[in-house]
């Protein structure tokens, strides 16, 4: 790959500053597994306090959180509400239905829903159909663009999941995208939740890492589902350093990229960016305009037959966001 492309790929592939490097070099590392890495423990905690949460679990990824949260709510042969497009259903291998024996139910379109849509998607407690146990909830929304789901709505949501006696995840793979962009705390976002996932590697800009968070029980349970999954990372520290680095330094920061998304989805007549995800309809293959894209010095992914993803982040700035929108334009007239 030429290293000089602009990637609007994902907001995964930023790379560690040289800040972000230093204090990796210098984490004070031991052995996590024993519960002795000091710098895991510290990033552990700290994100829990962050979302107003008894503990934390540092693990290798979203999908790794998702799913402990899933083992930790369901049984085999239970069914999860889920959002259209949501990642569990997309992009985590079907890991809900191989590891915790799980199906899903979609609620609503678009990747939102509100209460009488969870309403509609609940099964009836009898015994033939599958048990509803769990809500999970995706904010921001990838496939439906870095959509963030307004406070009263999510709250709606999660009161009627109560009243139906269901646990509530929070897949906040961006939730930072979504504090930044609602202007909310991320403790207000995740008060309805049983347990929250947050990525450090996304938008924060960390090499690797999510954190689950939840009651000290819940966390127990999937500490133990960690090991299962061959998550016990050892002497971890030297990631677990890179996310509090990050969490200290480029939060604030979000903001700067939801701009960007704006001004690259303005070039395309995009009006409904909210975050830092842009989703552009062709009336070409979307494939095409990718590898011809690539072959100008763009990196972009197709979502859809018709359909271009773009993700701003930590490593373009306005003026590659600006040059990557003037490539797509080409590349899509030349396909």
């Amino acid at each position: 790959m030429d290293t000089r492309a602009i990637d609007l790929r994902s907001d995964t592939v930023t790379r560690p500053t040289a800040a972000m490097r230093e204090a990796m070099a210098r984490a004070e590392v031991g052995d996590d597994v024993y519960g002795e890495d000091p710098t895991a423990i510290r990033l552990e905690a700290e994100v829990a306090a962050i979302l107003g949460k008894e503990a934390g679990l540092f693990v290798p990824s979203g999908t790794m959180g998702n799913q402990l949260s899933i083992l930790g709510h369901c049984r085999a042969g239970d069914e999860v509400v889920v959002g259209e497009g949501s990642h569990s259903v997309w992009y985590e291998s079907g890991a809900g239905a191989a590891l915790a024996g799980v199906q899903f139910a979609l609620a609503g379109r678009g990747g939102l829903f509100d209460a009488a849509e969870l309403a509609l998607a609940i099964k009836p407690p009898q015994h033939w159909y599958p048990r509803t146990s769990l809500v999970a909830i995706e904010d921001t929304h990838n496939r439906a663009g870095g959509r963030v789901w307004p406070l009263e709505q999510l709250r709606a949501v999660a009161a009627l999941a109560r009243e139906r006696g269901l646990a509530l995840h929070l897949d906040g793979a961006r939730l930072w995208n979504a504090c930044v962009a609602s202007g909310t705390e991320p403790a207000e976002r995740a008060a309805p939740f049983d347990s929250v996932t947050v990525c450090l590697s996304k938008g924060l800009g960390a090499p690797v890492g999510s954190v689950l968070c939840g009651t000290r029980s819940f966390i127990d349970g999937a500490r133990r589902h960690r090991k299962m999954l061959g998550g016990g990372m050892r002497q971890v520290g030297v990631l677990a350093a890179a996310g509090l680095y990050a969490l200290a330094h480029h939060r604030a920061r979000l903001a700067e990229d939801h701009h960007n998304a704006r001004a690259f989805a303005e070039a395309f007549g995009v009006s409904s960016v909210e975050t830092n995800i842009v989703n552009v309809d062709l009336s070409v293959d979307a494939e095409r305009v990718c590898a011809r894209a690539r072959e100008l010095g763009l990196l972009i992914g197709a979502s859809g037959p018709q359909r271009i993803r773009a993700v701003t982040h930590l490593d373009v700035d306005r003026a590659a966001v600006l040059r990557a929108a003037e490539i797509l334009r080409a590349a899509v007239a030349s396909a």
